[in-house]
């Protein structure tokens, strides 16, 4: 399999070659580990030549390297959706930004406008735009590092949807479930109907009484991945929809 399908790889060539000038590098960020190698929505595959790096101590609430002479911003003409998955888009940040100081990036991110800096909450993560040897088929998703402020937002979204039923499938599950606890499951590998989901893909677990939910019981499940080997976080349409009110507002706010 190639790195990328072809026309992923193309447009991604293109506006490497197109829009950036700087040499290729390295990002100095912590990387997803090696069994995370896998599809960024449907279009980037396992194959990798680089070995991650190990998270080490790295803190998970500042896993970035800095500078004050960082370029936060895009060009109008350097965002593009994923050509198989329509609610994913990359927005590409020349060197130097707050992700990397040698190495353009891809912020990765449900909404199609950039967002308002490389690092906001809007971002879901970063993939390297350059790689060593300027090769760009060998960055992979051992290369995806995800953004802990999407983390949080994801989860203030999904908890929200829950508590103002906006989900026909969390609540139909509440009534099949009747009483205890029920996962709130990533759509990208849906369980078989009886079965609990792959720890990575449950998103949070809440308490129903009496077949309905009780939001204020909403456990996020800290093994849950935002990407794995089926790709990017998928949600169903009622969290989905609020996931992107929310992240469209924080854009707003320049968050």
């Amino acid at each position: 399999m190639s790195l990328h399908t072809a026309s992923t790889q193309r447009i991604l060539s293109s506006f490497v070659h197109q829009h950036l000038h700087a040499g290729p590098g390295r990002l100095a960020i912590t990387r997803v580990p090696p069994q995370s190698r896998a599809q960024v929505g449907h279009s980037f595959s396992s194959r990798v030549s680089r070995r991650p790096t190990p998270l080490g101590n790295r803190s998970t609430s500042r896993p970035f390297s800095s500078t004050p002479r960082a370029s936060n911003s895009t060009n109008p003409n350097t965002s593009f959706p994923d050509p198989e998955r329509s609610d994913l888009f990359y927005h590409l940040f020349e060197a130097p930004n707050d992700v990397s100081r040698t190495s353009p990036v891809f912020a990765l991110s449900f909404l199609p406008t950039p967002p308002p800096s490389v690092q906001s909450c809007t971002v879901i993560g970063w993939l390297p735009a350059s790689t060593p040897g300027g090769k760009e088929e060998d960055a992979g998703l051992n290369d995806f590092v995800e953004n802990p402020l999407f983390r949080d937002v994801l989860h203030g979204a999904v908890q929200g949807a829950l508590r103002d039923g906006v989900d026909d499938v969390q609540k139909n599950g509440a009534i099949q479930t009747q009483v205890g606890w029920m996962h709130v499951h990533d759509q990208r590998n849906v369980p078989a109907l009886g079965r609990i989901g792959d720890v990575d893909d449950i998103l949070a677990s809440v308490r129903v009484e009496d077949g309905e939910i009780l939001p204020s019981t909403y456990q996020p499940m800290p093994s849950y991945r935002l990407c794995t080997g089926d790709g990017l976080t998928q949600l169903t349409e009622g969290l989905a929809a609020r996931l992107k009110e929310i992240l469209e507002d924080r854009a707003a706010k320049g968050q």
